[in-house]
Protein backbone atom coordinates (compact mmCIF):
# COMPACT_ATOMS: atom_id res chain seq x y z
CA UNK A 1 0.00 0.00 0.00
CA UNK A 2 1.26 3.45 -1.31
CA UNK A 3 0.34 7.08 -0.80
CA UNK A 4 -0.06 8.25 -4.08
CA UNK A 5 -1.66 11.40 -6.13
CA UNK A 6 -4.73 10.49 -7.88
CA UNK A 7 -6.20 12.47 -11.01
CA UNK A 8 -9.97 13.23 -10.96
CA UNK A 9 -10.88 11.40 -13.87
CA UNK A 10 -9.89 7.93 -12.35
CA UNK A 11 -11.67 5.39 -13.24
CA UNK A 12 -14.04 3.31 -10.35
CA UNK A 13 -15.10 4.45 -6.95
CA UNK A 14 -15.77 7.39 -5.29
CA UNK A 15 -13.19 10.71 -6.02
CA UNK A 16 -10.68 11.27 -2.86
CA UNK A 17 -11.63 14.48 -0.51
CA UNK A 18 -8.34 15.37 -0.35
CA UNK A 19 -5.55 15.57 -2.76
CA UNK A 20 -3.81 12.23 -1.85
CA UNK A 21 -5.58 8.72 -1.11
CA UNK A 22 -4.65 5.27 -0.61
CA UNK A 23 -3.95 3.25 -3.30
CA UNK A 24 -4.39 -1.05 -3.11
CA UNK A 25 -2.69 -2.51 -5.03
CA UNK A 26 -1.30 -6.18 -5.34
CA UNK A 27 1.71 -7.72 -4.36
CA UNK A 28 4.92 -7.16 -4.00
CA UNK A 29 4.49 -3.96 -1.86
CA UNK A 30 7.88 -2.52 -1.77
CA UNK A 31 8.89 0.92 -0.63
CA UNK A 32 11.45 3.30 -2.97
CA UNK A 33 14.13 3.00 -4.00
CA UNK A 34 13.45 -0.88 -4.02
CA UNK A 35 11.70 -0.71 -6.72
CA UNK A 36 10.53 -3.50 -9.32
CA UNK A 37 13.45 -3.48 -11.85
CA UNK A 38 16.19 -2.96 -8.97
CA UNK A 39 15.17 -6.09 -7.81
CA UNK A 40 15.11 -7.79 -10.71
CA UNK A 41 18.09 -6.68 -11.59
CA UNK A 42 19.83 -8.04 -8.88
CA UNK A 43 18.60 -11.13 -9.65
CA UNK A 44 19.59 -11.32 -12.79
CA UNK A 45 23.04 -10.39 -11.31
CA UNK A 46 23.39 -12.92 -8.58
CA UNK A 47 22.40 -15.33 -10.93
CA UNK A 48 25.32 -14.04 -13.14
CA UNK A 49 28.00 -17.05 -11.33
CA UNK A 50 25.31 -19.64 -12.07
CA UNK A 51 25.27 -18.63 -16.04
CA UNK A 52 29.19 -18.22 -15.83
CA UNK A 53 29.41 -21.86 -14.04
CA UNK A 54 27.29 -23.68 -16.54
CA UNK A 55 29.29 -21.97 -19.52
CA UNK A 56 31.90 -23.28 -18.48
CA UNK A 57 30.80 -26.93 -17.76
CA UNK A 58 28.93 -27.13 -20.84
CA UNK A 59 30.13 -24.81 -23.12
CA UNK A 60 27.51 -22.78 -25.48
CA UNK A 61 24.70 -25.16 -24.42
CA UNK A 62 23.92 -23.11 -21.44
CA UNK A 63 23.80 -20.01 -23.27
CA UNK A 64 21.63 -21.20 -26.18
CA UNK A 65 19.03 -22.71 -23.59
CA UNK A 66 19.23 -19.18 -21.53
CA UNK A 67 18.78 -17.42 -24.77
CA UNK A 68 16.16 -18.86 -25.62
CA UNK A 69 14.11 -19.20 -22.59
CA UNK A 70 14.32 -15.82 -22.24
CA UNK A 71 13.57 -14.33 -25.73
CA UNK A 72 10.54 -17.05 -25.37
CA UNK A 73 9.13 -15.38 -21.86
CA UNK A 74 9.65 -11.69 -23.02
CA UNK A 75 7.77 -12.54 -26.31
CA UNK A 76 4.71 -14.26 -24.55
CA UNK A 77 5.09 -11.31 -21.95
CA UNK A 78 4.59 -8.52 -25.51
CA UNK A 79 1.79 -11.32 -26.16
CA UNK A 80 0.01 -11.31 -23.55
CA UNK A 81 0.44 -7.38 -22.53
CA UNK A 82 -0.82 -6.68 -26.44
CA UNK A 83 -3.85 -8.86 -25.79
CA UNK A 84 -5.09 -7.14 -22.64
CA UNK A 85 -4.65 -3.95 -24.16
CA UNK A 86 -1.72 -2.88 -21.54
CA UNK A 87 1.24 -1.10 -22.16
CA UNK A 88 4.75 -3.15 -22.83
CA UNK A 89 6.24 -1.36 -19.48
CA UNK A 90 6.63 -4.83 -18.01
CA UNK A 91 9.02 -6.05 -20.80
CA UNK A 92 11.51 -3.30 -19.05
CA UNK A 93 10.98 -4.23 -15.40
CA UNK A 94 12.90 -7.61 -15.42
CA UNK A 95 10.59 -9.86 -14.02
CA UNK A 96 10.33 -11.90 -17.62
CA UNK A 97 13.69 -12.27 -17.75
CA UNK A 98 14.48 -13.26 -14.44
CA UNK A 99 11.29 -16.18 -15.46
CA UNK A 100 13.43 -17.24 -18.14
CA UNK A 101 16.73 -17.57 -16.27
CA UNK A 102 14.86 -19.95 -13.63
CA UNK A 103 13.38 -21.94 -15.88
CA UNK A 104 17.02 -22.28 -18.03
CA UNK A 105 18.89 -23.13 -14.88
CA UNK A 106 16.38 -25.62 -14.13
CA UNK A 107 16.43 -27.56 -17.43
CA UNK A 108 19.20 -29.97 -18.50
CA UNK A 109 21.39 -28.70 -21.19
CA UNK A 110 20.77 -31.36 -23.64
CA UNK A 111 16.88 -29.99 -23.73
CA UNK A 112 15.71 -29.26 -27.35
CA UNK A 113 15.40 -25.48 -27.82
CA UNK A 114 11.80 -25.70 -29.05
CA UNK A 115 11.00 -27.79 -25.98
CA UNK A 116 12.48 -24.89 -23.58
CA UNK A 117 11.16 -21.88 -26.06
CA UNK A 118 7.67 -23.96 -24.56
CA UNK A 119 8.56 -23.88 -21.76
CA UNK A 120 8.65 -20.01 -21.34
CA UNK A 121 5.45 -19.68 -23.19
CA UNK A 122 3.75 -21.64 -20.22
CA UNK A 123 5.78 -20.09 -17.57
CA UNK A 124 4.30 -16.49 -18.86
CA UNK A 125 0.87 -17.52 -20.38
CA UNK A 126 -0.73 -19.79 -17.93
CA UNK A 127 1.24 -19.31 -14.46
CA UNK A 128 1.06 -15.24 -14.87
CA UNK A 129 -0.68 -13.66 -17.50
CA UNK A 130 -3.54 -15.50 -17.05
CA UNK A 131 -3.85 -14.56 -13.18
CA UNK A 132 -3.87 -10.84 -14.17
CA UNK A 133 0.22 -10.21 -14.43
CA UNK A 134 3.54 -9.36 -12.20
CA UNK A 135 2.52 -10.03 -8.26
CA UNK A 136 -0.74 -12.12 -8.92
CA UNK A 137 0.21 -14.91 -9.67
CA UNK A 138 0.21 -18.48 -7.56
CA UNK A 139 2.40 -20.94 -8.26
CA UNK A 140 6.07 -19.28 -9.31
CA UNK A 141 6.20 -19.26 -13.35
CA UNK A 142 9.59 -20.75 -14.02
CA UNK A 143 8.76 -24.10 -11.99
CA UNK A 144 4.93 -24.06 -13.98
CA UNK A 145 6.68 -24.42 -16.86
CA UNK A 146 9.16 -26.96 -15.99
CA UNK A 147 6.55 -28.84 -14.40
CA UNK A 148 5.05 -28.83 -17.93
CA UNK A 149 7.94 -30.15 -19.66
CA UNK A 150 7.79 -32.74 -17.21
CA UNK A 151 4.47 -33.82 -17.93
CA UNK A 152 5.08 -33.52 -21.60
CA UNK A 153 8.89 -34.53 -22.39
CA UNK A 154 9.82 -36.31 -19.49
CA UNK A 155 12.31 -38.79 -21.44
CA UNK A 156 14.07 -35.45 -22.52
CA UNK A 157 14.13 -33.78 -19.37
CA UNK A 158 15.82 -37.08 -17.56
CA UNK A 159 18.63 -37.09 -20.04
CA UNK A 160 21.69 -35.63 -18.35
CA UNK A 161 25.09 -34.36 -20.10
CA UNK A 162 28.08 -34.64 -18.41
CA UNK A 163 30.60 -31.60 -18.00
CA UNK A 164 33.03 -30.86 -20.34
CA UNK A 165 35.44 -30.57 -17.38
CA UNK A 166 34.79 -34.52 -16.99
CA UNK A 167 34.36 -35.47 -20.68
CA UNK A 168 36.47 -39.06 -20.77
CA UNK A 169 35.40 -39.79 -24.61
CA UNK A 170 38.77 -39.82 -26.56
CA UNK A 171 36.78 -39.43 -30.18
CA UNK A 172 36.49 -36.17 -31.50
CA UNK A 173 33.43 -36.90 -32.98
CA UNK A 174 31.46 -37.41 -29.76
CA UNK A 175 30.47 -34.42 -28.16
CA UNK A 176 29.74 -35.40 -24.97
CA UNK A 177 28.77 -38.38 -22.53
CA UNK A 178 25.49 -38.56 -20.36
CA UNK A 179 25.84 -39.62 -16.98
CA UNK A 180 23.76 -40.00 -13.95
CA UNK A 181 22.89 -37.03 -11.87
CA UNK A 182 24.34 -37.30 -7.74
CA UNK A 183 20.94 -37.65 -6.75
CA UNK A 184 20.23 -39.99 -9.34
CA UNK A 185 23.01 -42.32 -8.34
CA UNK A 186 21.92 -41.75 -4.41
CA UNK A 187 18.35 -42.92 -5.35
CA UNK A 188 19.99 -46.16 -7.16
CA UNK A 189 22.19 -46.74 -3.58
CA UNK A 190 19.11 -46.42 -1.51
CA UNK A 191 17.51 -49.27 -3.91
CA UNK A 192 19.95 -51.44 -3.85
CA UNK A 193 21.16 -50.54 -7.28
CA UNK A 194 24.70 -50.21 -8.44
CA UNK A 195 26.44 -46.77 -8.18
CA UNK A 196 28.84 -43.99 -7.71
CA UNK A 197 28.64 -40.72 -6.11
CA UNK A 198 30.94 -37.61 -6.76
CA UNK A 199 33.35 -36.92 -4.36
CA UNK A 200 32.27 -33.86 -2.30
CA UNK A 201 34.59 -31.21 -4.12
CA UNK A 202 32.77 -31.81 -7.72
CA UNK A 203 29.41 -31.73 -6.13
CA UNK A 204 30.68 -28.46 -4.44
CA UNK A 205 31.69 -26.81 -7.70
CA UNK A 206 29.92 -28.26 -10.30
CA UNK A 207 31.83 -31.37 -11.98
CA UNK A 208 28.90 -33.08 -11.80
CA UNK A 209 26.00 -33.52 -14.30
CA UNK A 210 22.68 -32.28 -13.87
CA UNK A 211 20.34 -28.92 -14.99
CA UNK A 212 22.63 -25.44 -15.71
CA UNK A 213 21.76 -23.96 -12.62
CA UNK A 214 22.12 -27.13 -9.93
CA UNK A 215 25.27 -28.63 -10.21
CA UNK A 216 27.57 -25.81 -9.00
CA UNK A 217 26.73 -25.30 -5.35
CA UNK A 218 29.15 -22.83 -5.02
CA UNK A 219 27.89 -20.51 -7.88
CA UNK A 220 24.46 -20.85 -6.13
CA UNK A 221 26.10 -19.65 -2.48
CA UNK A 222 27.86 -17.02 -4.25
CA UNK A 223 24.73 -15.55 -5.83
CA UNK A 224 22.45 -16.11 -3.01
CA UNK A 225 24.73 -14.51 -0.76
CA UNK A 226 24.92 -11.45 -2.41
CA UNK A 227 20.94 -11.07 -2.51
CA UNK A 228 21.12 -11.71 1.50
CA UNK A 229 23.41 -8.70 1.26
CA UNK A 230 21.50 -6.69 -0.40
CA UNK A 231 18.49 -7.57 1.40
CA UNK A 232 16.83 -8.31 -1.88
CA UNK A 233 15.99 -11.81 -0.93
CA UNK A 234 14.74 -12.29 2.71
CA UNK A 235 16.89 -15.11 4.71
CA UNK A 236 14.00 -16.20 6.94
CA UNK A 237 12.82 -18.98 3.75
CA UNK A 238 16.72 -19.70 3.18
CA UNK A 239 17.65 -20.88 6.29
CA UNK A 240 14.43 -22.44 7.21
CA UNK A 241 14.53 -24.59 3.68
CA UNK A 242 18.22 -25.46 4.26
CA UNK A 243 18.39 -25.88 7.78
CA UNK A 244 14.98 -28.73 8.01
CA UNK A 245 17.08 -30.39 4.84
CA UNK A 246 20.16 -30.61 6.84
CA UNK A 247 18.00 -31.80 9.73
CA UNK A 248 15.96 -34.50 7.72
CA UNK A 249 19.41 -36.01 6.11
CA UNK A 250 20.88 -36.46 8.96
CA UNK A 251 18.51 -38.17 11.19
CA UNK A 252 18.22 -40.66 7.77
CA UNK A 253 22.00 -41.00 7.71
CA UNK A 254 22.01 -41.72 11.43
CA UNK A 255 19.47 -44.54 11.04
CA UNK A 256 20.90 -45.95 7.85
CA UNK A 257 23.89 -44.69 6.93
CA UNK A 258 24.81 -47.31 4.04
CA UNK A 259 21.35 -46.18 2.79
CA UNK A 260 20.73 -42.51 3.02
CA UNK A 261 23.72 -39.85 2.01
CA UNK A 262 25.07 -37.40 4.45
CA UNK A 263 23.88 -33.85 4.83
CA UNK A 264 26.51 -32.46 2.90
CA UNK A 265 25.89 -34.78 0.43
CA UNK A 266 22.16 -33.24 0.08
CA UNK A 267 22.72 -29.90 0.61
CA UNK A 268 25.69 -29.38 -2.64
CA UNK A 269 23.75 -32.22 -4.80
CA UNK A 270 20.55 -31.37 -6.88
CA UNK A 271 18.44 -27.88 -7.10
CA UNK A 272 18.44 -27.23 -3.22
CA UNK A 273 20.83 -24.40 -2.51
CA UNK A 274 19.39 -23.08 -5.95
CA UNK A 275 16.07 -23.99 -5.06
CA UNK A 276 16.66 -21.80 -1.24
CA UNK A 277 18.14 -18.63 -2.51
CA UNK A 278 16.45 -17.81 -6.01
CA UNK A 279 12.96 -19.72 -5.86
CA UNK A 280 11.91 -19.93 -2.45
CA UNK A 281 12.80 -16.50 -1.61
CA UNK A 282 10.44 -15.18 -4.49
CA UNK A 283 8.25 -12.26 -3.15
CA UNK A 284 4.65 -13.12 -5.05
CA UNK A 285 5.13 -16.90 -4.06
CA UNK A 286 6.01 -17.19 -0.40
CA UNK A 287 4.18 -15.69 2.27
CA UNK A 288 4.72 -12.21 3.14
CA UNK A 289 4.73 -12.67 6.97
CA UNK A 290 8.21 -12.89 8.86
CA UNK A 291 6.60 -16.43 10.57
CA UNK A 292 5.28 -17.52 7.44
CA UNK A 293 8.24 -17.30 5.53
CA UNK A 294 9.86 -19.37 8.17
CA UNK A 295 6.79 -22.19 7.33
CA UNK A 296 7.40 -21.97 4.17
CA UNK A 297 11.11 -22.36 3.99
CA UNK A 298 10.70 -25.13 6.62
CA UNK A 299 7.85 -26.71 4.43
CA UNK A 300 9.85 -26.86 0.56
CA UNK A 301 12.98 -28.08 2.92
CA UNK A 302 10.79 -31.00 4.78
CA UNK A 303 8.89 -31.59 1.03
CA UNK A 304 12.45 -31.68 -0.63
CA UNK A 305 13.83 -34.66 1.88
CA UNK A 306 11.06 -36.90 1.93
CA UNK A 307 10.31 -36.96 -1.87
CA UNK A 308 14.32 -37.65 -2.38
CA UNK A 309 14.27 -39.87 0.41
CA UNK A 310 11.09 -41.66 -0.17
CA UNK A 311 9.57 -40.75 -3.65
CA UNK A 312 9.81 -41.51 -6.81
CA UNK A 313 11.54 -38.97 -8.63
CA UNK A 314 15.00 -38.53 -7.15
CA UNK A 315 14.81 -34.39 -6.73
CA UNK A 316 11.63 -32.70 -5.44
CA UNK A 317 12.59 -28.74 -5.31
CA UNK A 318 10.59 -27.86 -7.81
CA UNK A 319 7.28 -30.01 -6.43
CA UNK A 320 7.91 -29.07 -2.87
CA UNK A 321 8.30 -25.21 -4.37
CA UNK A 322 4.84 -25.63 -6.21
CA UNK A 323 3.42 -27.07 -3.03
CA UNK A 324 3.85 -24.67 -0.73
CA UNK A 325 2.91 -22.01 -2.99
CA UNK A 326 -0.49 -23.33 -3.51
CA UNK A 327 -0.91 -23.09 0.78
CA UNK A 328 1.12 -19.61 1.02
CA UNK A 329 -2.53 -17.43 0.90
CA UNK A 330 -3.50 -20.16 3.85
CA UNK A 331 -0.37 -19.36 5.56
CA UNK A 332 -0.11 -15.78 5.33
CA UNK A 333 -3.87 -16.24 7.20
CA UNK A 334 -2.65 -18.02 9.96
CA UNK A 335 0.38 -15.67 10.43
CA UNK A 336 -1.13 -12.43 10.05
CA UNK A 337 1.06 -10.25 13.31
CA UNK A 338 -1.33 -8.44 15.69
CA UNK A 339 -1.92 -4.93 15.29
CA UNK A 340 -0.59 -2.45 17.57
CA UNK A 341 -3.78 -1.97 20.13
CA UNK A 342 -4.78 -5.42 19.30
CA UNK A 343 -7.19 -6.99 16.97
CA UNK A 344 -11.04 -4.21 16.53
CA UNK A 345 -13.63 -6.09 17.84
CA UNK A 346 -16.46 -7.33 15.11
Amino acid sequence: MSQVPRSPDTEGGPKPEGPRAFLVSSAPHLREPATTRRIMFDVVLAMAPLLIAATIFFRERALLLAAVTVAACLITEAIANRMRGRDQSSLTDGSAVVTGLILAFSLPPSLDLYQAALGGFVAIALAKAIFGGLGQNLFNPAMVGRAFLMICFPAALGVWTEPVTLNRVGDPSIEGVTMATPLGASSALQKGQPGDLPKTADLFTGRVSGSLGETSALAALIGGLYLLVRRTADWRPVVGMLGTAVVFAAIAHWASPARFQAPLFHLNSGALMFGAFFIATDYVGSPITPAGRWIFGIGAGALVMLIRLFGAYPEGVMFAILIMNAFTPLIERWTVPQPFGGHVPA
